[in-house]
């Protein structure tokens, strides 16, 4: 497994990835994660509070999402899944989108072309094909650049995601796979998923795999920028298995603690990504306190904006909820709309009546 910073922030080497960022640029880093938690945390809280249907948190991801994220060029193009928040925060994606996807106040749309950031997927494992059939357009269009999907373990059970791997092989597509292995499909641990390193099932479809320490975001840094390159180069497809840890449930509406161990949660707190790269930059004398207390109140900033914004987004009126399913508009769902106004108006003549 590759690894750049032990858990006690200790910079080692490692002979085929190799890393030399700026004092700011590791502070960069650091800064990203601790906005991405609190942007995340506010997630939970509003949906504790019955501000958002749903939230799926990234509790223990931020390592691989922001170490990935940093990777990319501006021209290069992300799939995420649905829990992918720190990565469209590094992408420039206004949280809001977000916000208002779980809110159930629009379908989830923003211009992908904005910011080379596509739509959140909720459908397991389907994005890896989208993405892959992506980066075979980008490869015929000689485009010079990647593609990046992002997809947690419990996908890999998809059979989409083998069809991805072969086609991605076959034509030799400059595309990333980005495995995030929080250990936890839902409540199916690893052992229930698969009998070998998920970095290994890249083999058999004839295309290199790497495990990297999903904690360390220099080492997801340095792993995902050398994949990049190899993809832009024309050398193909590579697999990521970031081994990180979902610290929170899989989204609010389950409860971990009816099948995780409380010892294995503990366990992965003592590896917690932002504390690993806080201690590093302390013990080397790269940030103060100064540092550390100001991007503290930037991630209370952010919270407390989206919780004002996200309690004063206005309700859909029903033409939107019906009128943004299609380009133009169709009949059957015109016909639905029509229903669905003639059914509410009879709890109205019913009250009058």
């Amino acid at each position: 497994m590759v690894q750049l910073l032990t858990p006690d922030g200790e910079r080692v080497p490692h002979p085929d990835y190799e890393l030399d960022p700026t004092p700011g640029e590791l502070r960069g880093l650091y800064r990203d994660m601790v906005l991405a938690r609190a942007a995340d945390g506010e997630g939970v809280t509003l949906q504790r509070q019955g501000e958002l249907a749903l939230w799926p948190s990234l509790l223990g991801q931020e390592a691989a999402q922001i170490g990935s994220a940093r990777a990319l060029r501006d021209d290069d193009h992300v799939f995420p899944s649905y829990r992918d928040h720190g990565v469209a925060l590094c992408r420039g994606l206004d949280p809001l989108h977000v916000f208002r996807l779980f809110r159930g106040v629009t379908h989830g749309g923003w211009d992908p072309a904005d910011h080379n950031f596509h739509l959140y997927t909720l459908v397991i494992g389907s994005q890896v094909l989208h993405a892959t059939g992506y980066a075979m357009g980008v490869a015929a269009e000689d485009a010079g650049t990647a593609v990046a999907v992002y997809f947690g373990d419990g996908a890999t059970s998809q059979g989409d995601v083998s069809e991805a791997f072969n086609f991605a092989a076959v034509y030799n597509a400059p595309i990333v796979f980005f495995c995030q292995n929080n250990q936890w499909a839902i409540s199916a641990g690893n052992e229930r998923q698969s009998r070998v390193p998920l970095f290994r099932r890249s083999a058999g479809f004839g295309f290199p795999g790497v495990r990297v320490d999903g904690n360390d975001v220099l080492a997801c840094l340095a792993v995902t920028r050398a994949a990049l390159a190899r993809a832009r180069s024309g050398a193909g497809p590579m697999l990521i298995e970031a081994f990180t840890y979902r610290m929170g449930a899989h989204t609010t509406a389950d409860d971990a603690s009816r099948y995780r161990d409380p010892v294995e949660v503990e366990e992965w707190r003592g590896k917690d990504p932002i504390a690993r790269l806080g201690l590093h930059l302390r013990t080397t004398g790269l940030a103060d306190d100064e540092f550390f207390a100001r991007t503290d109140r930037e991630g209370a900033d952010l919270a407390a904006d989206l919780r004002a914004s996200v309690r004063g987004m206005p309700d859909p009126g029903l033409a939107d909820a019906f009128g943004r399913t299609y380009g133009s508009e169709h009949p059957l769902v015109a016909e639905e709309l029509a229903w669905f106004r003639e059914y509410s108006a009879s709890f109205v003549a019913a009250e009058e009546g």
